[in-house]
Protein backbone atom coordinates (compact mmCIF):
# COMPACT_ATOMS: atom_id res chain seq x y z
CA UNK A 1 0.00 0.00 0.00
CA UNK A 2 2.01 3.08 -1.34
CA UNK A 3 0.37 6.45 -0.23
CA UNK A 4 3.66 8.34 -1.60
CA UNK A 5 3.25 7.90 -4.80
CA UNK A 6 -0.60 9.61 -5.84
CA UNK A 7 -1.68 10.62 -9.38
CA UNK A 8 -0.25 13.86 -10.07
CA UNK A 9 -2.41 16.91 -9.98
CA UNK A 10 -3.91 16.31 -6.61
CA UNK A 11 -4.19 19.32 -4.23
CA UNK A 12 -4.00 18.58 -1.08
CA UNK A 13 -7.56 17.09 -0.40
CA UNK A 14 -7.60 14.90 -3.26
CA UNK A 15 -4.36 13.24 -1.49
CA UNK A 16 -5.87 12.77 1.56
CA UNK A 17 -9.37 11.34 0.00
CA UNK A 18 -7.12 9.16 -2.25
CA UNK A 19 -5.14 7.78 0.33
CA UNK A 20 -8.46 7.03 2.23
CA UNK A 21 -9.71 5.32 -0.72
CA UNK A 22 -6.57 3.24 -0.58
CA UNK A 23 -6.87 2.32 2.86
CA UNK A 24 -10.10 1.85 2.61
CA UNK A 25 -10.01 -1.46 -0.26
CA UNK A 26 -6.82 -2.85 0.94
CA UNK A 27 -7.71 -3.31 4.52
CA UNK A 28 -11.60 -3.33 4.17
CA UNK A 29 -12.33 -0.78 6.81
CA UNK A 30 -14.86 1.84 6.47
CA UNK A 31 -13.32 5.78 7.08
CA UNK A 32 -16.00 7.95 5.86
CA UNK A 33 -16.25 9.25 9.09
CA UNK A 34 -12.61 10.84 8.76
CA UNK A 35 -13.35 13.38 5.27
CA UNK A 36 -11.98 16.45 6.35
CA UNK A 37 -13.33 19.83 4.44
CA UNK A 38 -11.01 21.62 1.80
CA UNK A 39 -10.91 24.95 4.03
CA UNK A 40 -9.61 22.74 6.85
CA UNK A 41 -6.79 20.96 5.52
CA UNK A 42 -4.59 24.00 5.46
CA UNK A 43 -0.91 23.01 5.21
CA UNK A 44 -1.49 19.92 7.29
CA UNK A 45 -1.07 17.48 4.58
CA UNK A 46 2.25 19.19 3.56
CA UNK A 47 3.76 20.73 6.92
CA UNK A 48 2.32 18.82 9.97
CA UNK A 49 1.32 14.85 9.19
CA UNK A 50 3.16 12.60 6.86
CA UNK A 51 0.88 10.28 5.11
CA UNK A 52 -2.38 12.74 5.56
CA UNK A 53 -5.84 10.52 5.38
CA UNK A 54 -8.05 11.86 7.18
CA UNK A 55 -8.98 13.96 10.66
CA UNK A 56 -10.64 13.07 13.88
CA UNK A 57 -13.20 16.03 14.72
CA UNK A 58 -12.66 17.29 18.60
CA UNK A 59 -15.77 18.59 20.47
CA UNK A 60 -15.03 22.48 21.10
CA UNK A 61 -16.69 23.86 23.73
CA UNK A 62 -16.85 27.93 25.15
CA UNK A 63 -16.51 28.84 28.74
CA UNK A 64 -16.23 32.09 30.21
CA UNK A 65 -15.85 35.26 29.87
CA UNK A 66 -13.06 34.91 32.49
CA UNK A 67 -11.55 38.11 34.02
CA UNK A 68 -7.51 38.56 33.93
CA UNK A 69 -5.53 41.05 35.11
CA UNK A 70 -2.40 41.09 32.68
CA UNK A 71 1.10 41.35 34.17
CA UNK A 72 1.01 44.45 31.28
CA UNK A 73 -1.50 46.12 34.34
CA UNK A 74 -4.36 45.61 31.50
CA UNK A 75 -7.68 44.06 32.47
CA UNK A 76 -9.87 41.93 29.93
CA UNK A 77 -12.54 39.03 29.67
CA UNK A 78 -11.67 36.58 27.81
CA UNK A 79 -13.27 33.64 25.96
CA UNK A 80 -11.69 30.08 26.30
CA UNK A 81 -12.14 27.34 23.65
CA UNK A 82 -11.43 23.75 25.31
CA UNK A 83 -11.32 21.15 22.88
CA UNK A 84 -11.81 17.97 25.02
CA UNK A 85 -14.14 14.97 25.22
CA UNK A 86 -14.39 14.67 28.42
CA UNK A 87 -18.33 15.59 29.81
CA UNK A 88 -18.07 18.14 32.75
CA UNK A 89 -14.43 19.79 32.14
CA UNK A 90 -15.91 22.82 30.25
CA UNK A 91 -18.45 23.17 32.79
CA UNK A 92 -16.10 23.01 35.22
CA UNK A 93 -14.13 25.68 33.64
CA UNK A 94 -17.27 27.75 33.06
CA UNK A 95 -18.01 28.14 37.14
CA UNK A 96 -14.73 28.78 37.74
CA UNK A 97 -14.70 31.46 35.76
CA UNK A 98 -17.55 32.74 37.03
CA UNK A 99 -16.22 32.48 40.66
CA UNK A 100 -13.29 34.51 39.46
CA UNK A 101 -15.07 37.13 37.52
CA UNK A 102 -17.11 37.65 40.27
CA UNK A 103 -14.23 37.87 42.79
CA UNK A 104 -12.90 40.68 40.49
CA UNK A 105 -10.80 38.30 38.29
CA UNK A 106 -7.43 36.52 38.37
CA UNK A 107 -3.99 38.29 38.64
CA UNK A 108 -1.45 36.77 36.23
CA UNK A 109 2.26 36.78 35.93
CA UNK A 110 5.34 35.20 33.49
CA UNK A 111 8.70 34.67 32.77
CA UNK A 112 9.69 33.65 29.40
CA UNK A 113 12.99 30.49 30.42
CA UNK A 114 13.43 30.23 27.00
CA UNK A 115 12.80 26.95 24.73
CA UNK A 116 15.75 24.32 25.99
CA UNK A 117 17.39 21.13 23.77
CA UNK A 118 20.73 19.37 26.00
CA UNK A 119 23.42 18.12 23.85
CA UNK A 120 25.15 15.05 24.86
CA UNK A 121 29.09 14.83 24.28
CA UNK A 122 31.09 11.86 25.66
CA UNK A 123 34.58 13.13 27.18
CA UNK A 124 37.29 12.18 29.35
CA UNK A 125 37.92 15.06 31.39
CA UNK A 126 34.66 16.82 32.28
CA UNK A 127 35.89 19.75 34.38
CA UNK A 128 38.31 20.91 31.81
CA UNK A 129 35.99 20.01 28.52
CA UNK A 130 33.28 22.78 30.44
CA UNK A 131 36.25 25.38 31.04
CA UNK A 132 36.31 25.19 27.34
CA UNK A 133 33.08 25.36 26.18
CA UNK A 134 32.63 28.59 28.52
CA UNK A 135 35.48 29.97 26.47
CA UNK A 136 33.77 29.43 23.19
CA UNK A 137 30.66 30.77 24.34
CA UNK A 138 30.57 33.76 21.89
CA UNK A 139 31.91 31.60 18.96
CA UNK A 140 29.17 28.91 19.36
CA UNK A 141 26.03 31.54 20.29
CA UNK A 142 27.31 32.57 16.97
CA UNK A 143 26.83 30.02 15.34
CA UNK A 144 23.14 28.99 16.89
CA UNK A 145 21.90 32.17 16.21
CA UNK A 146 23.29 31.64 12.77
CA UNK A 147 20.77 29.09 11.90
CA UNK A 148 17.58 31.14 12.51
CA UNK A 149 17.25 34.91 12.61
CA UNK A 150 13.77 34.02 14.83
CA UNK A 151 16.71 32.73 17.44
CA UNK A 152 18.32 34.36 20.59
CA UNK A 153 20.73 32.19 23.07
CA UNK A 154 19.28 33.31 26.54
CA UNK A 155 21.47 30.94 28.84
CA UNK A 156 22.79 28.26 28.96
CA UNK A 157 24.00 25.12 31.82
CA UNK A 158 26.44 22.43 31.60
CA UNK A 159 25.59 19.37 33.66
CA UNK A 160 28.00 16.50 33.80
CA UNK A 161 27.64 12.69 35.00
CA UNK A 162 30.58 10.13 34.27
CA UNK A 163 31.89 10.59 30.80
CA UNK A 164 28.72 12.39 29.52
CA UNK A 165 28.49 15.87 29.28
CA UNK A 166 25.44 17.61 28.61
CA UNK A 167 25.39 21.18 27.16
CA UNK A 168 21.61 22.58 27.76
CA UNK A 169 20.79 25.80 25.76
CA UNK A 170 17.96 28.62 25.96
CA UNK A 171 16.86 29.73 23.50
CA UNK A 172 14.20 32.79 22.33
CA UNK A 173 12.57 31.46 19.81
CA UNK A 174 10.14 34.65 18.97
CA UNK A 175 6.55 33.69 18.18
CA UNK A 176 6.93 30.10 17.37
CA UNK A 177 6.98 27.91 20.58
CA UNK A 178 10.30 26.74 18.72
CA UNK A 179 11.84 23.34 19.48
CA UNK A 180 12.53 22.56 15.67
CA UNK A 181 14.44 25.95 15.72
CA UNK A 182 15.84 25.21 18.88
CA UNK A 183 17.11 21.95 17.49
CA UNK A 184 18.47 22.56 14.31
CA UNK A 185 20.67 25.68 16.60
CA UNK A 186 21.43 23.32 19.11
CA UNK A 187 22.69 20.38 16.16
CA UNK A 188 25.14 23.19 14.41
CA UNK A 189 26.64 23.74 18.06
CA UNK A 190 26.96 20.59 18.54
CA UNK A 191 29.30 19.66 15.04
CA UNK A 192 31.25 23.01 15.92
CA UNK A 193 32.14 22.02 19.36
CA UNK A 194 32.64 18.49 18.39
CA UNK A 195 34.90 19.33 15.79
CA UNK A 196 36.39 22.15 17.34
CA UNK A 197 37.42 20.19 20.93
CA UNK A 198 37.86 16.47 19.95
CA UNK A 199 34.99 15.31 21.64
CA UNK A 200 32.10 13.12 20.29
CA UNK A 201 28.73 14.50 20.35
CA UNK A 202 26.33 11.46 21.20
CA UNK A 203 22.77 13.18 20.32
CA UNK A 204 21.34 16.73 20.04
CA UNK A 205 18.37 16.02 22.79
CA UNK A 206 20.18 13.85 26.70
CA UNK A 207 17.02 13.84 27.59
CA UNK A 208 18.39 16.67 30.41
CA UNK A 209 15.98 19.16 28.90
CA UNK A 210 13.09 16.80 29.60
CA UNK A 211 11.27 17.51 26.32
CA UNK A 212 8.20 15.73 26.65
CA UNK A 213 8.73 13.54 30.10
CA UNK A 214 8.04 14.95 33.74
CA UNK A 215 11.39 15.89 35.23
CA UNK A 216 12.41 17.87 38.91
CA UNK A 217 15.31 19.64 36.66
CA UNK A 218 12.24 21.13 34.28
CA UNK A 219 10.45 21.99 37.60
CA UNK A 220 13.31 23.67 38.94
CA UNK A 221 14.78 25.53 36.18
CA UNK A 222 11.46 26.34 34.18
CA UNK A 223 11.18 25.77 30.29
CA UNK A 224 9.23 27.78 27.44
CA UNK A 225 7.49 30.53 30.18
CA UNK A 226 6.52 30.25 33.89
CA UNK A 227 3.37 31.67 34.54
CA UNK A 228 1.75 32.57 38.27
CA UNK A 229 -2.11 33.02 38.56
CA UNK A 230 -3.60 33.98 42.11
CA UNK A 231 -7.03 35.30 43.14
CA UNK A 232 -8.76 36.30 46.31
CA UNK A 233 -12.18 34.37 46.87
CA UNK A 234 -14.77 36.14 49.20
CA UNK A 235 -16.26 33.72 51.30
CA UNK A 236 -19.92 34.73 49.41
CA UNK A 237 -18.91 33.72 46.17
CA UNK A 238 -17.67 30.60 47.89
CA UNK A 239 -21.25 29.90 49.36
CA UNK A 240 -23.39 31.06 45.98
CA UNK A 241 -20.87 29.90 43.42
CA UNK A 242 -18.90 27.01 44.63
CA UNK A 243 -21.85 26.11 47.02
CA UNK A 244 -19.55 25.23 49.87
CA UNK A 245 -17.40 27.51 52.58
CA UNK A 246 -13.37 28.40 53.30
CA UNK A 247 -13.55 25.83 56.23
CA UNK A 248 -14.18 22.93 53.80
CA UNK A 249 -12.20 23.43 50.97
CA UNK A 250 -9.25 24.08 53.00
CA UNK A 251 -9.69 20.05 54.60
CA UNK A 252 -9.93 19.22 51.26
CA UNK A 253 -7.20 21.27 50.01
CA UNK A 254 -4.86 20.15 52.67
CA UNK A 255 -5.88 16.24 52.21
CA UNK A 256 -5.52 16.23 48.16
CA UNK A 257 -2.45 18.83 47.43
CA UNK A 258 -0.79 18.63 50.30
CA UNK A 259 -1.15 14.89 51.93
CA UNK A 260 -2.03 13.04 49.03
CA UNK A 261 0.44 14.44 46.67
CA UNK A 262 3.09 13.71 49.68
CA UNK A 263 2.19 9.95 49.76
CA UNK A 264 2.45 9.90 45.80
CA UNK A 265 5.48 11.70 45.54
CA UNK A 266 4.08 13.54 42.97
CA UNK A 267 6.05 16.29 41.04
CA UNK A 268 2.83 18.16 40.26
CA UNK A 269 1.40 19.14 44.01
CA UNK A 270 -2.46 19.88 41.77
CA UNK A 271 -6.04 19.09 40.73
CA UNK A 272 -6.01 18.78 37.00
CA UNK A 273 -3.90 21.27 35.44
CA UNK A 274 -3.17 19.03 32.48
CA UNK A 275 -6.82 18.60 31.42
CA UNK A 276 -6.90 22.96 30.94
CA UNK A 277 -3.66 22.75 29.50
CA UNK A 278 -4.65 19.95 26.90
CA UNK A 279 -7.80 21.16 26.16
CA UNK A 280 -6.71 24.70 24.90
CA UNK A 281 -3.52 23.32 23.42
CA UNK A 282 -5.75 21.46 21.09
CA UNK A 283 -8.05 23.99 20.69
CA UNK A 284 -5.26 26.48 19.48
CA UNK A 285 -2.82 23.89 17.70
CA UNK A 286 -0.04 23.50 20.10
CA UNK A 287 1.93 20.96 20.69
CA UNK A 288 -0.10 18.70 23.29
CA UNK A 289 3.07 16.37 24.54
CA UNK A 290 4.18 19.30 26.07
CA UNK A 291 1.08 18.64 28.12
CA UNK A 292 3.75 16.75 30.30
CA UNK A 293 6.01 19.76 31.45
CA UNK A 294 2.64 21.95 32.11
CA UNK A 295 1.24 18.95 34.72
CA UNK A 296 4.42 19.68 36.95
CA UNK A 297 2.56 22.52 38.45
CA UNK A 298 1.39 23.28 41.93
CA UNK A 299 -1.59 24.83 43.67
CA UNK A 300 -1.60 26.39 46.85
CA UNK A 301 -5.02 27.16 49.14
CA UNK A 302 -5.06 29.45 51.93
CA UNK A 303 -7.55 30.92 54.42
CA UNK A 304 -7.67 34.84 54.88
CA UNK A 305 -10.54 36.71 56.40
CA UNK A 306 -12.44 37.31 53.74
CA UNK A 307 -12.22 33.52 52.29
CA UNK A 308 -9.89 32.07 50.38
CA UNK A 309 -6.61 32.74 48.87
CA UNK A 310 -5.94 30.08 45.35
CA UNK A 311 -2.42 29.88 43.35
CA UNK A 312 -1.09 28.47 40.73
CA UNK A 313 2.82 28.20 39.96
CA UNK A 314 2.74 26.70 36.93
CA UNK A 315 6.98 25.97 35.71
CA UNK A 316 6.92 25.17 32.27
CA UNK A 317 4.47 26.24 29.28
CA UNK A 318 5.59 25.71 25.99
CA UNK A 319 3.32 27.53 23.53
CA UNK A 320 3.51 29.75 20.62
CA UNK A 321 1.64 31.80 18.27
CA UNK A 322 3.10 31.14 15.00
CA UNK A 323 4.32 28.04 13.21
CA UNK A 324 3.45 24.04 13.56
CA UNK A 325 -0.42 23.48 14.20
CA UNK A 326 -0.66 26.60 15.26
CA UNK A 327 -1.39 27.72 11.40
CA UNK A 328 -4.07 25.33 10.51
CA UNK A 329 -7.60 26.97 9.99
CA UNK A 330 -9.49 26.24 12.84
CA UNK A 331 -6.66 25.97 15.16
CA UNK A 332 -5.96 30.09 13.96
CA UNK A 333 -9.52 31.08 14.81
CA UNK A 334 -9.79 29.28 17.97
CA UNK A 335 -6.39 31.10 19.16
CA UNK A 336 -7.61 34.53 17.59
CA UNK A 337 -10.68 34.17 19.86
CA UNK A 338 -8.44 33.48 22.88
CA UNK A 339 -6.39 36.62 21.84
CA UNK A 340 -9.16 38.69 20.80
CA UNK A 341 -8.33 41.51 23.29
CA UNK A 342 -4.67 42.24 22.56
CA UNK A 343 -2.65 43.71 25.08
CA UNK A 344 1.02 45.41 25.56
CA UNK A 345 2.54 42.08 25.91
CA UNK A 346 4.22 39.63 23.38
CA UNK A 347 1.12 37.59 22.06
CA UNK A 348 2.96 34.30 23.63
CA UNK A 349 2.84 35.80 26.55
CA UNK A 350 -0.36 36.99 26.80
CA UNK A 351 -1.17 33.47 25.75
CA UNK A 352 0.67 31.96 28.56
CA UNK A 353 -1.11 34.16 30.95
CA UNK A 354 -4.48 33.58 29.95
CA UNK A 355 -3.60 29.79 29.91
CA UNK A 356 -2.70 30.36 33.13
CA UNK A 357 -5.77 31.96 34.16
CA UNK A 358 -7.92 29.05 32.92
CA UNK A 359 -5.79 26.47 35.43
CA UNK A 360 -7.06 28.63 38.26
CA UNK A 361 -10.71 28.62 36.88
CA UNK A 362 -10.35 24.84 36.59
CA UNK A 363 -8.75 24.60 40.13
CA UNK A 364 -11.15 26.44 41.77
CA UNK A 365 -14.18 24.45 40.42
CA UNK A 366 -13.01 21.17 40.71
CA UNK A 367 -11.47 21.56 44.65
CA UNK A 368 -15.11 22.76 45.30
CA UNK A 369 -16.60 19.72 43.41
CA UNK A 370 -14.70 17.59 45.48
CA UNK A 371 -15.05 19.22 48.57
CA UNK A 372 -18.81 19.23 48.11
CA UNK A 373 -18.94 15.61 47.20
CA UNK A 374 -20.36 16.62 43.89
CA UNK A 375 -17.50 15.13 41.29
CA UNK A 376 -19.22 11.66 40.28
CA UNK A 377 -22.49 13.50 39.96
CA UNK A 378 -21.56 15.71 37.82
CA UNK A 379 -19.75 13.20 35.57
CA UNK A 380 -22.93 11.03 35.70
CA UNK A 381 -25.13 14.06 34.79
CA UNK A 382 -22.64 15.53 31.62
CA UNK A 383 -22.28 11.80 30.54
CA UNK A 384 -19.28 10.53 31.54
Amino acid sequence: MDLRNLPAGLDASGRVSKRRDLIEKELNVKLSALQISPQQIGSADEQNCEQMFGAVPLPVGLAGPLRIHFSSGETHDVYLPLATTEGALVASVNRGSRALREADGVHTSSEYVGVTRSLAFEVKNAKETSEKIRALESAWKKIAEATSRHLKILSYEIDTKGDVLFLSLAADTDEAMGMNMVTIAAQAVGEFLSKELGIPMLTVAGNVDSDKKPSALTKKRGRGYRVKAEATIPEKIIENVLKTDSDTLMRTAHAKLEVGSSVAGALGRNLHVANVIAALYLATGQDAAHVVEGSLADTFVKKNAHGIQISVAIPALMLGVRGGGVDLPAQKQCLNLMLKAKTKLRPSAQLAETIGGAILAGELSLLAAQATHTLARAHRRLGR
